[in-house]
């Protein structure tokens, strides 16, 4: 069974519940948004490729991006750690060195002991002047937009796990940068409501969830999607840009209005959202077309490796 299928099952098994279906639950009635996300060891991490530092930032970071992705500003965090007897004082120390570089306030969590490490992180955003974005929100004539380059992370977990060098590519997977200069941007300027997530789970699975849950196709030019050129020499790149997951850059739907007061410096335009085809999403790669059906290729934590 797939991630997807066990979020399906639990959406349906919850029917009390209206707050599921993005990254982030926006809770009107209090101002802000709630995210949580779990690392494990040997299934989001190695101890081989990381240390305390790096696994305390990407810990924080890509809880944050959710916070991001909705429009929010992030300010809390809250975190949880299950860590084995291995783990040292240090290891605790320098873990919230790196949490601490965000400038939040971590307002509590929770300490026990495991067999493996495991960091849970919940993060809340403040909504106050902000519109808040859903995966449901892409409306026809929408341009698709990305805030930076894909298939780095994916390439850098690659060459990790076949002892291959290039720290520059290695570091955007073990510490991926993450703005909100896009995100305060679209939230403020925005008078139509917009659709936005991170590509932590990759880029075409975001564009296949917005188009999904909006009843819309969306179509983009793989051409237009920014990476860098360095993966190429990898059989696999194309794969990674668009499967690879973990670069945690953003993707939006946004009118083209809003997109002319945005600062163009802040995003690329790869494609925009049609009417609902055959497909969620189309993908021209300049001498065919193909038509995603489905999320099988997409990451997925549960796949078998």
């Amino acid at each position: 069974m797939r991630e997807h299928l066990f979020l399906n099952k639990i959406i349906k098994t919850l029917k009390n519940s209206e707050y599921l279906g993005d990254d982030c639950a926006y809770l009107k009635d209090l101002g802000i948004v709630v995210t949580q996300d779990t690392l494990v060891e040997d299934v989001h991490f190695s101890l081989d490729y990381t240390d305390a530092y790096k696994l305390g930032y990407k810990s924080a970071a890509v809880n944050i991006s959710d916070i991001y992705a909705s429009g929010a500003v992030p300010k809390y965090l809250s975190i949880s750690l299950s860590l084995p007897k291995k783990c040292s004082e240090s290891f605790v120390e320098e873990f919230y060195k790196a949490v601490d570089s965000f400038g939040l306030d971590v307002i509590g969590g929770d300490i026990t002991g495991s067999d493996k490490i495991t960091v849970s992180v919940c993060a809340i955003g403040i909504v106050k002047n902000r519109k808040i974005s859903s995966r449901k929100n892409a409306d026809i004539g929408d341009l698709v937009v990305v805030t930076g380059e894909h298939g780095t992370s994916a390439c850098g977990l690659f060459l990790l796990q076949n002892g291959l060098k290039d720290d520059d590519i290695i570091n955007e997977h073990l510490m991926p940068k993450i703005d909100g200069a896009f995100s305060a941007e679209i939230a403020q300027k925005c008078t139509k409501d917009y659709a936005m997530m991170d590509t932590s789970d990759g880029l075409a699975d975001a564009l296949f969830k917005i188009a999904q849950s909006s009843n819309k196709t969306i179509k983009i030019d793989f051409e237009k999607i920014p990476y860098n050129k360095k993966i190429e020499q990898y059989a696999n790149f194309k794969d990674y840009i668009l499967y690879g997951g973990e670069d945690y850059k953003l993707v939006a739907t946004v009118d083209k209005e809003t997109l002319n007061n945005i600062s163009p410096e802040l995003y690329y335009v790869i494609g925009a959202v049609e009417e609902k085809q055959n497909c969620p999403l189309k993908i021209n790669f300049g001498n065919k077309i193909s038509d995603i059906k489905n999320l099988d290729k997409t990451f997925n934590h549960f796949e078998d490796k």
